[in-house]
């Protein structure tokens, strides 16, 4: 297990690294600006869910593949391109008014926002990139499990990502209700949301394996 001084550095990463602002944040804020504050909290939890399934295969040496395989690299990459360009569309078309009260959100509903923020860190390439780069500088494998000693960071940096989220989620859910009785087009939300799905997905698109 790390000791309690290299958890206390991984933790002082994990503040700086979740408080710039980035995709998570910026798709987090969206979904709670247009749905509120259960939708951004189940959508972290989504990402949260990813963080873990990364940091496991980074132990078992999956995301190695994108390493040695350049295509698995692209493969996924594509494919998060698509996923996201389909939750753009999707969220557009949708007629679910964006300002209506989160209480009546269906249980399928639910299950639907947590699974989108589960594959939509999932099929980021970059992440699992990311996890593998940064997660070894603070695991030795002399001192018990890697893979356990992975998932002791990846709770790390979901327990610091959920301050530094969930306060966000709050700020975003305030402005919510706020400006949600005053606006003209009730809709707005929704077209803001569709448009940081099309940017997620034009960014992960366009950008570079660095």
């Amino acid at each position: 297990m790390p000791d309690f001084s290299t958890l206390m550095l991984f933790a002082a990463a994990c503040v700086v690294l979740t408080a710039t602002p980035g995709p998570d944040m910026l798709l987090i804020a969206s979904r709670s600006i247009s749905q509120g504050r259960a939708a951004g909290f189940l959508t972290y939890a989504g990402i949260a869910l990813g963080t873990y399934c990364h940091a496991l295969a980074a132990a078992f040496g999956l995301s190695q593949l994108f390493i040695a395989v350049p295509m698995a690299y692209d493969a996924i990459r594509w494919a998060g391109c698509a996923y996201l360009l389909y939750l753009a569309v999707k969220t557009i078309r949708s007629d679910a008014t964006p300002f209506s009260p989160t209480t009546g959100l269906k249980r399928f509903s639910m299950q639907r926002i947590l699974g989108e923020g589960l594959l939509t860190n999932l099929l980021n390439p970059k992440m699992a990139l990311f996890v593998l780069a940064l997660f070894p500088q603070f695991v030795a494998p002399q001192t018990g499990s890697l893979p356990l000693q992975m998932l002791v960071l990846a709770t790390v940096l979901n327990v610091t990502g959920l301050v530094v989220n969930g306060t966000v989620i709050l700020l975003s859910s305030h402005i919510r209700t706020k400006v949600g009785a005053r606006m003209r087009f009730k809709k707005l939300p929704q077209y803001l949301l569709a448009t940081v799905f099309a940017g997620l997905a034009c960014r992960l698109a366009l950008g570079s394996r660095n």
